[in-house]
């Protein structure tokens, strides 16, 4: 009975992973690995689990890698495929 409990509780606490903010060396590693420039991943310190790839026309193999890192490492992927600049007046 024991033995199922402890590892009820350890199935659990597998599962409750914190995402932890990732150095710039560690994610421009990835970015290297996954074809992307450096500084395109980032993550955000008020919100650890997302890993943000900032890459308009982005490959589908780019994207891929980095979302089964990101999966790997307890990470939520998002991507910025589009950019509109206000415009400014003269």
């Amino acid at each position: 009975m024991r033995a199922v409990a402890c590892m009820g509780a350890l199935a659990l606490s597998a599962c409750a992973t914190t995402a932890r903010l990732h150095s710039q060396d560690e994610l421009n590693l990835i970015g290297q690995r996954c074809g992307v420039q450096l500084g395109e991943i980032f993550q955000d310190e008020s919100e650890k689990r997302l890993l943000f790839l900032f890459k308009p026309g982005a490959t589908r193999e780019q994207r891929g890698c980095v979302s089964r890192w990101a999966r790997r490492n307890g990470l939520k992927t998002v991507f910025v495929d589009n950019i509109a600049f206000p415009e400014t007046g003269s």
